[in-house]
């Protein structure tokens, strides 16, 4: 039993030597895509942030993304790729990228950027996270279309048999992670952060997005293969699970002091 894997190729344009990948544009896209709707709701909310310093902004946030997603990857996941040669924590083109490391690289980029305009650090994670899901849906159907990151083996009707998969029927957990991260984590932040109320307790919006995700993910890694490299730490946590523990306490904690009854 099982679905027919839908064979994609993971190139989609192919100009002859140079080849355009579905998850390169993927992160190309979220960044265009999250670009202009902040660049809208700058407008529509008279934010006090100019159209160069947004320019700026994408900058800052694009190279967290990718310097904190590598290292990030390199860190908890292939520890032993810069003990074999140290310049392939550089190799980006090579594949692997982290989350955690890049939410840790933008989170960076952020407080730099805020300190350069002088513009309230929480007020701007709340400004940015909302958009951060439609990166995150693209990502995980960009995992689909490159038939990796796939699911643990199930016997459920709609198992889909990956040929990179043994073409055994698994869980299609890219999807799972694209509808919880993308689609229901977009429209939860997007209505919270057009909340007056919610807004005037700058970082609650921040705070839900690392709670929300750090449970979404904990969840959706019970239908997902662990690292091959990896495996189960203590017999059944994931390390995506278990970097996603941290993740939680910070968005707890956040919330509780954006709440907090003020003198």
């Amino acid at each position: 039993m099982g679905l027919t894997y839908p064979e994609i190729s993971p190139i989609m344009v192919q100009l002859g030597p140079v080849a355009i990948r579905w998850y390169s544009m993927a992160y190309l896209a979220g960044i265009i895509l999250g670009w202009l709707m902040v660049k809208q709701r700058i407008k529509n909310y008279g934010l006090k942030i100019t159209s160069a310093q947004l320019e700026d902004l994408v900058f800052y946030v694009t190279v967290g993304i990718i310097l904190g997603g590598r290292l990030g990857y390199v860190l908890f996941y292939g520890a032993e790729m810069w003990k074999q040669s140290w310049w392939e924590v550089f190799a980006i083109w090579r594949g692997g990228m982290s989350f955690h490391g890049g939410a840790l690289g933008v989170i960076a980029a952020l407080w730099l950027f805020a300190r350069k305009i002088k513009y309230n650090f929480l007020e701007l994670t709340d400004l940015v996270v909302p958009v951060v899901p439609i990166g995150l849906f693209l990502g995980r159907i960009a995992n689909f279309v490159n038939d990796e990151l796939w699911g643990r083996v199930t016997d459920v009707p709609w198992a889909i048999r990956f040929p990179n998969g043994g073409f055994l029927p698994r869980h299609p957990s890219q999807l799972y992670e694209a509808a919880l991260e993308g689609v229901l984590l977009f429209v939860v932040l997007n209505l919270m952060w057009k909340n007056p109320k919610v807004r005037e307790h700058k970082g609650t919006v921040s705070a839900c997005f690392v709670l929300l995700y750090g449970l979404f993910r904990i969840l959706m890694e019970q239908f997902r293969e662990p690292d091959a490299h990896m495996g189960f730490f203590f017999n059944y946590f994931t390390m995506g699970q278990l970097l996603s523990v941290p993740l939680m306490v910070v968005g707890a904690l956040v919330l509780f002091w954006s709440w907090r009854p003020k003198a």
